[in-house]
């Protein structure tokens, strides 16, 4: 058997590790929103400041993915990893120090947290179980990856909510360093080296024989040259506008409601919890259905949870139920994105291509998080955001329909 062929062996050991990394980032970065107000009580920098500064985390976050992800297709992912977790550590404990100035809080949230949780994130993390994997079984790793985010959004929303009581906002920024720098081991165990492409682009190539590997800007051109994949990235685009939105300004929301922060925090929770399940069946799905179909009711489930949400009594229960709703979808979104990137263009630089359609996403996360600060400034609430959310999700819905996806080919039962 070749070398370059990937083992069925590794499945489980390579998931659960790269789920592990995906429960530590993304727990932390989905959990920001909780600081909103103490950073707003302390400082007195005002919403719509540090709105920006978390705004310009989002877009961070998503433009440092096609670059980690061409890095780690060159060279392996497991330094571009140790990278992303040092400097995402060093964001952290930074925003004590530098949250005095609304230019301080961009630096150490906007620019060095988000740098480094994109580059130890979803375009490394699932290129690497990609390129690792047969295709048969590609669909499920990415969902059990993405659940892995999901469950660390369940265990840091109450755990920082509560450190935020116990030690103030800066003790727990100080709390979130360490637990980051406490998974650099993942990092190292997820190494790959230099002949790891080589190899990679191997496999590729013995996948899709009548694809010829003619680098990463041939690559990349006739990837923005295709409509299928600029549709992905419009709807992506929503993606990102929605989530952002909401994991920034659903504590302000609650607020607003008259209810407790703990509302918020297990709301959050609650989202991630629900993502989880989310996340294995998209996975399941990618397998069985075609993405595209996946992806459109994704959307659409969306547009209707929110005029649901918005005629609904705030009360705890509707935000939990509300928070059991999107979570389904939260970032389940992924997989089957993931999916339709690998169809069309093969997984030789799935990492880099996925990147390019997490920066569209994160390009509306800019927008989702800092329009919401801009809203609740003008108008003191957040109606108009909830009817742009709607409306946005619709129109994703339907722009996923037009998408070139072969039908899903299920294997021979065995003999």
């Amino acid at each position: 058997m070749p070398t370059t062929a990937p083992s069925h062996n590794r499945f489980w050991p390579l998931v659960l590790l790269a789920a592990a990394m995906m429960m530590v980032t993304m727990g932390g970065r989905q959990s920001l929103g909780l600081f909103v107000s103490p950073i707003n009580t302390d400082t007195g920098l005002g919403i719509a400041t540090i709105s920006f500064a978390m705004a310009v985390a989002q877009f961070v976050w998503g433009a440092i993915q096609p670059v980690a992800g061409a890095v780690a297709d060159r060279y392996g992912p497991g330094r571009v990893l140790a990278a992303g977790l040092v400097v995402m550590a060093a964001g952290t404990a930074l925003t004590p120090l530098l949250a005095s100035s609304g230019w301080g809080l961009s630096f150490a949230i906007g620019l060095l947290f988000a740098a480094g949780a994109g580059a130890s994130s979803f375009s490394v993390l699932i290129g690497a179980a990609a390129q690792r994997l047969p295709a048969s079984r590609r669909g499920m790793a990415s969902g059990i990856i993405n659940a892995g985010g999901s469950f660390g959004q369940f265990v840091f929303a109450p755990l920082l909510q509560k450190l935020i009581g116990a030690f103030g906002w800066m003790g727990a920024m100080y709390s979130l360093a360490l637990i980051t720098l406490a998974a650099l081991p993942i990092a190292g165990a997820l190494r790959g080296r230099r002949e790891h492409a080589e190899a990679a682009a191997a496999h590729a190539a013995s996948e899709h024989p009548g694809r010829e590997d003619k680098g990463l800007r041939h690559a990349l051109r006739e990837a923005m040259a295709d409509r299928s994949y600029l549709l992905l990235h419009a709807g992506f685009f929503t993606c990102g506008f929605h989530i952002a939105f909401l994991v920034t300004h659903l504590p302000g929301e609650v607020g607003l409601c008259g209810l407790p922060a703990d509302v918020a925090s297990w709301s959050l929770a609650i989202i991630g919890l629900s993502n989880i399940a989310g996340s294995l069946a998209a996975g399941w799905a990618v397998q069985n259905y075609r993405s595209k179909y996946v992806l459109f009711w994704m959307y659409a489930s969306r547009a209707l949870l929110v005029a649901l949400y918005l005629a609904a009594p705030k009360t705890a229960l509707t935000f939990y139920l509300f928070a059991i709703g999107l979570g389904f979808t939260w970032l389940a979104t992924v997989p089957p994105t993931a999916g339709v990137i690998g169809k069309l263009f093969g997984t030789r630089y799935l990492a880099t291509l996925f990147g390019l359609t997490l920066l569209s996403h994160q390009i509306g996360g800019f927008l989702g998080a800092w329009l919401g600060g801009l809203a609740i400034v003008a108008s003191g609430d957040y109606t108009w955001m909830w009817y742009a959310d709607m409306a946005l999700s619709a129109a994703a819905a339907v722009c996923n329909l037009p998408i070139r996806e072969a039908p899903v080919r299920h294997a021979p039962a065995a003999a």
